[in-house]
């Protein structure tokens, strides 16, 4: 994790944007954890060593870790994840929800990608970026579930 903050206050830095203290603690809080944390499960986690954190000081970390590609938003739970790629850039991103125990799973499938891309041209439409999001379960929870 430690290596995962030094390489973003870096990659700020280098393009000389502020990584502040509280964007700081707020990329390892969501690195603390092994699944998708919402802005209020933060926000009581922030507290805990910043009594007067509020929503708004979230959010505008959230947005801030969000536009440098450190963090992706789980739209079907409203919630967020540190990115599984190293560096500050945008890519396709498929995520794999498990229904049961939450868990995400990142993929970068180009596969994926192509074919939304290539859907969206035959529909005259450019594509320049997509996430997709797809439901189930996940080994364990299958594991779990056989007779």
């Amino acid at each position: 994790m430690d290596e995962r903050l030094a390489a973003a206050a870096s990659d700020c830095a280098a393009r000389q944007l502020r990584f502040t203290d509280l964007r700081r603690d707020i990329l390892a809080l969501i690195l603390q954890v092994d699944r998708p944390v919402t802005a209020y499960q933060l926000l009581e986690q922030l507290q805990q060593t910043r009594a007067k954190a509020a929503p708004p000081t979230v959010y505008r970390a959230l947005e801030f870790l969000l536009e440098q590609h450190l963090i992706h938003r789980i739209e079907r739970l409203n919630a967020f994840i540190a990115c599984a790629e190293s560096g500050m850039h945008m890519h396709p991103v498929q995520f794999l929800i498990c229904l049961r125990c939450k868990a995400v799973t990142e993929m970068d499938d180009h596969t994926i990608s192509d074919v939304v891309r290539r859907a969206a041209e035959a529909h005259h439409f450019r594509a320049e970026f997509s996430t997709v999001e797809v439901e189930g379960l996940c080994a364990d929870c299958v594991l779990a579930r056989a007779p």
